[in-house]
């Protein structure tokens, strides 16, 4: 695979690097070429920007998350057919998970030996930047910084400064400089950025990021950049199905998938995992919709419950359709905000909102983060989903937290070995065939959720055609089922 790519990074957040990666990707998608974008680490609203000014599903990179040999499959198989890709890097270039930067954007850039392009902020200094230029270069000898774009120019004679120190003194060439922007295209809330879904002007928005790389970048200087980047093999094998889904001559099983502005994190892998499988995905609105459709499954990702709290909550109809469905056992595959939602009740802002009912908890939104981080943890109890004694990676970013668990009925699936989960060192709210977890994993470094998810739905589909009734009944065997992971 020989697919022309560059890693866009930083010295650190709000530096603009987001700004710069969508730029790029929106304004060579208008040149007519095929842009493969990517995230580097476990972020949802970045990759959704990405996926926006590309039209192409954005993939995330993470070395916490997946293996070296995961994440360099999953390059490979996105960038297969582009012209060329465009990699954001998170936080600073070397920061990761310890002093080593272990997990860091460098560490990516140099697995999938791509150059990288530093995101400079010449806020109030000039030939400073220079040695943060050098610093780089100097701790990563390895690394190829290949060039530099300036951001938050305060006019020409500061740029000028600025790119010949580090011209002179670093080697690499400035290949563009942003001025400081007199509206930012894409505000910030809760530690990230605005959804795209939540965006009032989504897609003036990335037309401003477009406009400014074209004034402002040297595109055709990025992009033979990006061409410098040697071939790059498949690190083995695709990891091909386990087992047969589809019963012969019958259909897929149906899974459904909560997706509209109040759940929006997906992770594109995770649902192209579940086609591997053998799922049929149905997109599913519990903002619009009246009713839940037949489905075999649900996977309910995160989002931002809060913010449409009142809207949920008077969608009554839907909330009860739910609710009797989870009644009748039918699998549920719930992270974070998908969780929250399955509570009985939200408590926001001194306001109480009636959520689903679906599972005998709680929630209530914290002023300041209640988890914020990496995860692993240890499947500890049976649950529909994952084999007992396997170990889980994954990520957690909450303001909520479970203010009551009415513990009849309840298991947790997990020991929260990292992280925070639900509390008390627990995480994944077990409730008849309901796993309802606050910790987002990635289906190519949790190679055994699709499978699960998918294995679970068949099975309901079973036991309904054998009990009869639109969700199965409420004798369905639920326990030998989550004996059967």
């Amino acid at each position: 695979m020989n697919a022309p790519r560059v890693v866009i990074a930083g010295l650190g957040g709000d530096g603009g690097k987001t700004l710069i990666s969508v730029g790029l990707a929106a304004a060579w998608r208008r040149q007519g070429l095929v842009v493969a974008p990517f995230k580097k680490g476990p972020d949802f609203i970045d990759a959704a920007w990405l996926s926006l000014a590309a039209d192409a599903p954005c993939g995330n990179l993470d070395f916490f998350l997946m293996s070296a040999e995961a994440i360099t499959n999953a390059f490979t198989r996105g960038a297969a057919d582009a012209d060329v890709a465009v990699i954001e890097g998170n936080r600073g270039l070397f920061d990761g998970s310890d002093a080593r930067g272990t997990c860091s954007t460098a560490e990516v850039a140099k697995l999938l030996r791509a150059p990288v392009v530093l995101a400079v902020d010449g806020t109030k200094r000039t030939r400073t930047v220079a040695a943060m230029v050098l610093g780089c270069q100097a701790l990563d000898p390895d690394l190829d910084l290949a060039a530099v774009v300036l951001n938050r120019t305060a006019g020409q004679r500061h740029e000028s400064v600025m790119r010949s120190a580090i011209e002179d003194s670093c080697g690499v060439p400035v290949v563009g400089a942003l001025p400081r922007l007199a509206s930012h295209p894409f505000p910030e809330r809760h530690l990230g950025l605005v959804p795209p879904e939540e965006h009032a002007r989504l897609h003036e928005a990335v037309r401003m990021a477009r406009r400014a790389a074209e004034e402002h970048l040297d595109l055709d200087a990025i992009r033979r950049i990006a061409t410098t980047a040697p071939r790059l093999a498949r690190a083995g094998p695709a990891r091909r199905p386990t087992a047969p889904v589809v019963p012969a001559g019958g259909a897929p099983v149906r899974v459904g998938v909560f997706r509209d502005a109040a759940f929006q994190f997906y992770y594109s892998d995770n649902l192209e995992a579940l086609k591997r499988e053998g799922a049929e995905l149905v997109s599913i609105s519990p903002l619009t919709d009246a009713s839940l459709p037949p489905v075999d499954a649900l996977y309910i990702g995160g989002g931002f419950p809060e913010s449409f709290a009142a809207t949920l909550a008077e969608n009554r109809s839907f909330r009860e359709a739910l609710r009797r469905a989870v009644e009748e056992d039918l699998p549920v595959y719930a992270e974070c905000g998908g969780a929250v939602y399955l509570g009985r009740e939200l408590q926001l802002e001194g306001v109480t909102y009636p959520m689903a009912g679906a599972i005998p908890a709680v929630f209530a939104f914290s002023e300041k983060p209640e988890g914020h981080g990496y995860v692993i943890l240890e499947t500890v109890a049976a649950n529909p989903f994952y084999a007992v004694e396997e170990t889980l990676r994954g990520h957690e970013f909450h303001y909520t937290h479970a203010r009551a668990v009415i513990a009849e009925n309840v298991s947790f699936a997990f020991r929260v070995l990292r992280g925070q989960g639900f509390g008390m060192g627990l995480d994944g709210l077990c409730y008849r065939n309901v796993l309802a977890c606050y910790t987002h994993v990635h289906a190519l470094g949790t190679e055994s959720w699709a499978p699960g998810v998918v294995r679970a739905a068949q099975r309901h589909r079973e036991e309904r055609l054998t009990l009869g009734g639109p969700h199965g009944g409420e004798g369905a065997p639920v326990a030998a089922a989550r004996d059967r992971p």
